[in-house]
């Protein structure tokens, strides 16, 4: 059986965390074999590149080295968790995933786009998601989200570097829209997760 890879992207305070896990929830609930994953992040590897990745203090980190070392943590949870996940036949739900790369980095930190996609088939074994959820809020509204809690040095930056980040999302998905499923991060979460779930079952049909 062959598994799902299911995304979510989305700028800082979108709602795309809290989402991956009701989807999680509900699946589970509908006896799937479900593997909750995020990036940077997921296996122990991963985990400790994504601790040196998003801490405040190291404000020097130059925008090169900022991809590479996503890109040294996308192949560890790439190889480790979601290939295996899915030749499983799981459904892997990542919070957050190559997409993230070509938004912050590329259109953010202004990194070569065509490098960007280079690693990013490089790193993940040429695996893509099946279905991407972006989630999408205006910046004014997902900073407001996030203002209250202990900000890691992404969430950090300016309002200009997240409304580029917010127009790349957009970007991509209108240049990919077999894959993505934008949806209004504005919506109450409940009308968010039915939509998410509906699209997720009627998937779930074809495969």
């Amino acid at each position: 059986m062959k598994g799902l890879f299911i995304t979510f992207e989305g700028m800082e305070g979108c709602g795309k965390s809290t989402q991956a896990k009701l989807l999680q929830d509900y699946l589970l609930k509908k006896k799937h074999e479900v593997l909750l994953t995020r990036e940077p992040g997921g296996p122990r590897i991963s985990e400790e590149i994504r601790a040196l990745l998003l801490n405040p203090e190291y404000q020097e980190m130059i925008p090169v080295t900022e991809v590479l070392l996503y890109m040294a943590s996308r192949s560890q949870h790439t190889g480790e968790w979601i290939i295996p996940a899915l030749k499983e036949g799981k459904i892997v739900i990542s919070d957050r995933y190559t997409d993230s790369t070509l938004a912050y980095q590329g259109a953010a930190r202004k990194v070569d786009f065509g490098m960007i996609r280079r690693l990013n088939r490089f790193a993940t074994f040429a695996t893509e998601p099946d279905i991407t959820f972006l989630i999408d809020v205006p910046v004014k509204t997902g900073l407001s989200r996030i203002e209250s809690r202990v900000l890691d040095r992404l969430e950090q930056e300016d309002f200009a570097f997240h409304q580029k980040v917010r127009k790349k999302f957009l970007f991509i998905a209108k240049r990919n829209p077999k894959r993505f499923i934008v949806i209004n991060g504005k919506l109450d979460i409940e009308t968010i997760h039915e939509q998410i779930c509906s699209a997720v079952m009627h998937k779930l049909k074809e495969v």
